[in-house]
């Protein structure tokens, strides 16, 4: 990038982190680290976001489900699935409600039968290997590629070996943002930032044409 391009890059990317800087870990209530119980909620909030639905369905979904104490794949596991579909529907994920209910009990199996209820297991096969780990979480019910490349933005700094992940929708959002569009030239906007608070503000930014407009009006009174 130009100095001047580079410029302009770090005042949208202290407007956006500003504003939307947070990742949907942390709005689903999710203290994440890398431990066992937040590492399964963010699998499960990956998983409804995944859903063709708005993010703030899935976001409050997830809440629900965690204040109905199914914080843990064994709790995931054990709870009925009359339980799992009441408790989407309180959050108001209701057209999907039904085949994630299924979906969310057999993914907490499989957790607890291959991993032992600890993705950091998945993590340790995977040995660095960041298509091993896309591959590996597929494996759970409902986690498909999508999925997956949420999981992975989300967890990034916690697992550096993702490398900087935006996705195709971070893509999209820098694009609108007047941002570079190549994953160097993005990470170079972040550098210092928080990668994974990053990622998820360009993916607004996809999602949200006022938030783009509300960026570039902060971003421009900071010249």
């Amino acid at each position: 990038m130009s100095r001047e391009v580079s410029a302009s890059a770090r005042r949208i990317t202290d407007a956006l982190l500003e504003a939307y800087g947070r990742t949907y870990a942390a709005e689903a209530g999710i203290r994440l680290r890398d431990t066992p119980q937040p590492l399964y909620q963010l699998l499960v909030l990956s998983h409804l976001l995944s859903a063709r639905i708005r993010a703030s369905v899935a976001v409050a979904a997830a809440r629900a489900l965690f204040a109905d104490g199914l914080r843990t794949p064994r709790r995931m596991a054990d709870a009925s699935w009359q339980r799992r579909v009441d408790a989407l529907g309180e959050g108001g994920y209701r057209r999907y409600d039904e085949r994630t209910a299924t979906q969310l009990g057999e993914g907490a199996h499989l957790v607890l039968d291959v991993w032992k209820g600890d993705l950091r297991r998945l993590r340790a096969e995977a040995d660095g290997d960041g298509e091993a780990l896309r591959r590996e979480l597929r494996r759970v019910r409902g986690i498909g590629p999508a999925g997956a490349d949420i999981f992975l933005r989300e967890v990034q700094d916690l697992w550096p070996e993702t490398g900087f992940l935006v996705g195709a929708k971070g893509l999209q959002g820098a694009e609108r943002l007047g941002l570079p569009t190549s994953s160097g030239a993005l990470a170079e906007a972040a550098r210092g930032r928080d990668r994974a608070a990053f990622a998820a503000a360009l993916v607004r930014a996809a999602l949200d044409r006022e938030v783009v407009e509300r960026v570039r009006e902060a971003a421009r009174a900071r010249k």
